[in-house]
C-alpha cells in the first residue's frame, strides 16, 4: 500500500507540472505540451492521471485553436505508443520522440485548418519539431529516475549487517579454535623405550613374580636379564618378530624363556593394535581440524564476498531498468556488486511486462550499455524472459575464453579406461582442468579415479581453496581405506581474467604448456597419489598463459611406453611439431604420435587433456 501511494503522489505532481507547462510559450508555439506529454506518457503508470492534467491545462490557459492542434497531438503521441505497445509489446524513447516531433510539425505546417490568421513559418515549425525530439530523449530518463523508487528493503541481499558479519566471524573464531583443540590433543604414538620398559615391566609382572629365581635374576646387581629381555624386545619392535639368536640365549638365562616370550609376543601385538587405533584416532581428528578449518575459511569468504554499489551507482541501476523498460522488460530488482577480485557483478529480478516472451540478449545489451562493461550471463540463465520473474545474474565478461578437447585409449584387453577427467569453468570466471588416473586398470580404477574428480568438483564448486580440497580429498580416501587402490590429482586452474594459472600436482605426471611461439615448457612432478598417507605433499606451481597458449595434461601411461630415455623431452617434440589451434586435434594427434613409439600397442590406460585460452 505504501509502494502505492508513493507513485500515485509523484505522478500526481508530474500532472500538476504537465498542466502548468500548457502556459509556457516560445515564439507563439508551446512546444513543451507534446514533448513534456511524450516523455511522462512512456512510464505506464498514471497515465490516466497525466492526461487530466495536461487536459486540464490546455482548457484553462490556451485558445481553442491552440486546444485543438496541440491536443490532436496529444492524442495521435497517445494512440501512437500504445498502438506500438500492443504490436511490438514494448515502446523506444526514439519512437516516441520520433510521433511527437513529426505530428506536431504535420499540424503545424497545416495549422491554417485551425487559424488562417496565426500560422508559423516552416523553419519556426521545423525548430520546434526538433526541439520536441532532443527535450523527449532527455526528459524521459530525467522522469524514469524522478519516478524509480529507492529500494530500502531488498530481498535479495547477500551483505550482510554489523551484526550478522560478528556472528559469522564468531563462528569462524569457533571452528578454527575446535581445529586447534583437535590438533593440540596428542602427537602419534611411537617406538620409544619408555614403551619398551613399560612392556618389561609388565611381562615380569606376570611371569617371574611366581618364579623361585625372581629375586636372582632381577637383581639390582645383575644386569644380564634386564639387557637380553631388552634386547628381544628391541628385535620385536625393530622387525615385528623376534631374533634367534636373541632368543637362544634369554632360553639360556631363565628356565621360562617360553612363557616370556609368548606373554611378550602376545602383549607387543596388544601394543602394536593399540599404536595403530591411536594413529587413527590423531588422523581423523587431523582431517576434522581441517574440515573445521576450512568451514572457517569459507565463513570469513562470505563476509567479504562482495561489495554492494547500490548506494553509490543509482544512476547505473536507473539506466539498467530504463534501458530494459525500452525492451519490454519490467526490472523488479536490480543490485550491482564489486566482488574482491574488482570485477562486476549485477543481480536482477525481471518478467516481461506484457507477458510475452522476450530475449534475454535484449536485456543483456542494456546491462552492457548502462554499465558500459562487457558483461555476460550465467550459462544456465534462460534464452527467453516471460511473464514468470526470473533471476538473472550477469558476471563481467573475462578477458579471455578457453576451449578443451579429449583423446583416450583403454589398455588392451580392458573394458573401460581407468582414467577420468573434468573440465569446470565456473561463474567467477575460473576455468579447472582436473585428470586422474586410477591405480591398476578396468572398473575398479575408473571407480577410484571417478570418486577422486567427483569429490574434487564438489569441493571446488563449494568453495574450498584448492590446497584445503586436496587434503580433504586424500583424507576422505585414506578413511575409505581399500587396499592399494590409489590415485593420482592432477589440476590446473586458470584465471580467465588475468591467464594466472595454478598447477597442483599429486602423484600425476607431467604437463605441458605450448606458448603461442612454438615453445614447449614442461612441469614435472615426484609427489605419492592421494590416498596412500593421511600426511601428503602436494606439489604447486604458478604460470603466466597468454593469448593461443595450449595446455596439454596426460597420464602416465602416455609417458611410460614411448620407449625414450627421457619421455618428457621427446613429448615435448611431439607437441611442439603439430601444428594446429584445435585442442582435440592436437590430442588426438599427441595419441597418435605415441602409438608409433610403442608399436600400436595400448598397454596402459592413456588419455589427453588439451585446452587453449585465446583473447575475447
Amino acid at each position: 500500500m505504501k509502494k502505492t501511494e508513493k507513485v500515485g503522489w509523484k505522478q500526481f505532481v508530474l500532472s500538476i507540472l504537465g498542466a502548468l507547462l500548457c502556459k509556457v510559450s516560445v515564439m507563439g508555439c508551446y512546444p513543451l505540451i507534446p514533448a513534456y506529454f511524450a516523455a511522462v506518457y512512456l512510464e505506464e503508470k498514471g497515465r490516466w492521471l497525466l492526461s487530466i492534467g495536461m487536459l486540464t491545462g490546455l482548457i484553462a490557459f490556451l485558445p481553442i485553436t491552440v486546444i485543438a492542434k496541440y491536443g490532436m497531438t496529444i492524442l495521435v503521441i497517445a494512440v501512437a505508443i500504445r498502438m506500438c505497445e500492443w504490436v511490438e509489446k514494448r515502446c523506444y524513447t526514439v519512437l516516441a520522440a520520433i510521433v511527437a516531433s513529426v505530428g506536431t510539425l504535420l499540424l503545424s505546417v497545416f495549422g491554417g485548418i485551425f487559424d488562417f490568421r496565426n500560422q508559423i513559418s516552416l523553419l519556426l515549425a521545423v525548430l520546434e519539431a526538433v526541439f520536441i525530439f532532443g527535450f523527449v530523449i532527455l526528459a524521459s530518463r530525467g522522469v524514469h529516475l524522478f519516478l524509480e523508487e529507492k529500494e530500502s528493503a531488498k530481498i535479495m541481499e547477500p551483505i550482510k549487517d554489523g551484526f550478522q558479519e560478528q556472528r559469522l566471524l564468531n563462528y569462524a573464531a569457533s571452528f578454527e579454535g575446535l581445529a586447534k583443540t583437535f590438533l593440540s590433543m596428542g602427537k602419534r604414538m611411537t617406538d620409544q623405550s619408555e614403551e619398551m620398559g613399560k612392556m618389561q615391566e609388565e611381562i615380569t609382572g606376570r611371569v617371574c613374580s611366581g618364579c623361585d629365581a625372581c629375586a636372582l635374576c632381577w637383581e639390582p646387581s645383575n644386569h644380564t636379564m634386564y639387557g637380553v629381555l631388552g634386547r628381544w624386545i628391541g628385535s620385536l619392535f625393530q622387525t615385528g618378530k623376534p631374533d634367534i639368536k636373541v632368543s637362544r640365549e634369554l632360553e639360556y638365562h631363565c628356565r621360562h624363556a617360553e612363557d616370556i616370550m609368548r606373554e611378550a609376543t602376545g602383549i607387543f601385538e596388544q601394543a602394536r593394535w593399540n599404536r595403530a587405533w591411536y594413529n587413527r584416532l590423531l588422523e581423523n581428528r587431523e582431517m576434522i581440524a581441517q574440515q573445521l578449518d576450512a568451514m572457517a575459511y569459507i565463513m570469513q569468504d562470505c563476509i567479504h564476498e562482495s561489495v554492494l554499489l547500490d548506494a553509490k551507482e543509482k544512476r547505473k541501476l536507473s539506466e539498467i531498468r530504463y534501458r530494459a523498460k525500452e525492451c519490454g522488460i519490467v526490472v523488479d530488482e536490480v543490485h550491482l556488486y564489486q566482488k574482491n577480485s574488482g570485477h562486476m557483478q549485477v543481480f536482477l529480478r525481471v518478467h516481461s511486462k506484457w507477458g510475452n516472451c522476450v530475449a534475454v540478449k535484449l536485456l543483456t545489451k542494456a546491462v552492457i550499455g548502462a554499465l558500459d562493461l562487457h558483461m555476460c550471463p550465467h550459462k544456465d540463465v534462460r534464452t527467453f524472459i516471460g511473464k514468470e520473474v526470473v533471476e538473472i545474474t550477469y558476471e563481467e565478461q573475462p578477458v579471455f575464453h578457453a576451449v578443451h578437447g579429449i583423446a583416450k585409449l583403454i589398455k588392451d584387453g580392458a573394458a573401460v579406461s581407468g582414467d577420468n577427467f573434468s573440465c569446470m569453468e565456473k561463474a567467477d570466471g575460473e576455468l579447472v582442468l582436473s585428470l586422474s588416473d586410477g591405480m591398476g586398470f578396468g572398473m575398479r580404477a575408473c571407480k577410484e579415479s571417478e570418486v577422486v574428480i567427483d569429490l574434487l568438483e564438489k569441493f571446488v564448486e563449494a568453495g574450498f581453496n584448492k590446497e584445503t580440497a586436496i587434503k580433504m580429498l586424500n583424507s576422505a580416501m585414506v578413511i575409505r581405506g581399500e587396499d592399494e587402490q590409489y590415485s593420482t590429482v592432477d589440476m590446473a586452474s586458470v584465471d580467465l581474467y588475468t591467464g594466472k594459472t595454478e598447477f597442483y600436482k599429486i602423484g600425476a605426471s607431467a604437463t605441458f604448456i605450448r606458448h603461442k611461439n612454438g615453445s614447449v615448457e614442461c612441469l614435472l612432478s615426484s609427489s605419492l597419489p592421494v590416498g596412500v598417507s593421511f600426511e601428503i605433499e602436494i606439489e604447486r606451481a604458478t604460470k603466466q598463459l597468454a593469448d593461443g597458449d595450449f595446455l596439454v595434461m596426460v597420464t602416465d601411461g602416455v609417458l611410460e611406453y614411448l620407449q625414450a630415455d627421457r619421455p618428457e623431452e621427446t613429448m615435448e617434440e611431439i607437441i611442439s611439431d603439430i601444428k594446429t589451434n584445435h585442442p582435440g586435434l592436437l590430442a588426438k594427434k599427441i595419441l597418435e604420435k605415441v602409438m608409433l613409439h610403442t608399436g600400436g600397442e595400448v598397454r596402459d590406460d592413456m588419455t589427453v587433456l588439451a585446452a587453449a585460452v585465446w583473447e575475447n
